[in-house]
Formats: C-alpha cells, structure tokens, sequence
C-alpha cells in the first residue's frame, strides 16, 4: 500500500481515525460508506481517497493509529517484563473496544480481499515485527533458544487469548488476564 502525502494535519487526521472507528462500531465494517465518513468527518470524498485510497485502509489505519504500544519500543531487560510492559502500557477500555472491532473486522475480512491485505500489511506484519523484536531480544539474551519450536506461533498465541476468552467466557481478554495467560501459557511454551 502507497504512503500518500495530504496538508491533513496529525489532529485533523486523528479526528477522523476516531470517527471511522465510531462509524464502523455503529454500523459494521459492509455498511461504512465513504459517504458516512465525509458527512461525520465534514471532509471531502476526493481528500479521503487522496490520503488513504481506499476504505480497508481507511479502516485499518484508523485503528492501527489507536493502537499506541509500539513493542519494539520495549525492553525492560527480560522477555516476561516486556510483555507485562506490553500490557501495561495498553488502554483496557480501548482493548475492551478494539478487541470487538477486530473481531468485526476479521469476519468482515473473510469476504473481502482488500481489507483482509490491508489487515496484514498495515496492521499486523508491524505487529509482527515488533514482537519479533522482543522475541529476537529473549533469544540474544539466552532466555529461549533460537531454534525453539514454539517461536513462531507467539503471535497465534497472543491473538488466540483475545479470541478464545470471548468465546469460551463472553469476556474480553482484560490486562489482569493476559498476564495471567502470557505467565501460564506463552512464557511455558517458549521454556522461559
């Protein structure tokens, strides 16, 4: 996907990241127009297209902006701190709404091509690589070997936590679970 430049400024543009995401909360990922985002954002359609070129990536920036942990950014020392700094430094009413948003928007994903791209380029292959990060980190300090198995499905690891806890308990995966999961089961699994 194509960096595009506009005269937008950061607070205009977080303005309407916030309303596309509201818009998409109200209405679902299928029924968001372009339309609706002008008439809430008072834009034009021309600038919307301009900045972002579409609206899977409209979308998916708007909610890889909320996102504010940058996890390659971390480094308390140790794999476990890192990802009980991950977890602190997330927003657990933000989570709470993220983690519904993704939900809608992976099932959304399924039928559509486009956002499921721009789910994996914009959102997260960065995820990735910063985890990866802290994982390359661990592995340089001698916590988890190299070649340890369980290395390349952190990342399923960490997501399943989101997805299964609504599932099985109709409850969003809050910080004082995922600590609880990232010690009981991601940190087991890589024989830290």
């Amino acid at each position: 996907m194509m960096s595009r430049r506009t005269r937008i400024t950061p607070e205009r543009e977080a303005e309407i990241y916030s309303a596309v995401l509201d818009l998409v909360r109200e209405v679902g990922y299928e029924a968001l127009t372009m339309d609706a985002v002008t008439a809430r954002t008072h834009s034009s359609k021309a600038t919307l297209y301009r900045q972002w070129g579409s609206k899977p990536e409209l979308v998916v920036r708007a909610l890889r902006e909320d996102k504010p942990v940058n996890l390659a950014e971390i480094d308390t020392g140790s794999l476990r701190g890192d990802f009980h700094e991950m977890v602190a430094r997330s927003d657990s009413c933000q989570m709470e709404k993220n983690s519904a948003l993704m939900r809608a928007l992976a099932q959304a994903a399924h039928g559509n091509p486009d956002l499921h791209q721009a789910m994996r380029e914009l959102l997260f292959e960065p995820e990735m690589t910063g985890l990866n990060t802290l994982l390359r980190r661990a592995v340089d300090r001698g916590e988890i070997a190299a070649d340890h198995p369980a290395l390349k499905y952190v990342m399923h690891m960490l997501v399943g936590a989101f997805v299964a806890r609504q599932l099985i308990e109709d409850r969003g995966a809050d910080p004082d679970f995922l600590v609880d999961y990232i010690d009981a089961v991601v940190l087991p699994a890589l024989g830290v």
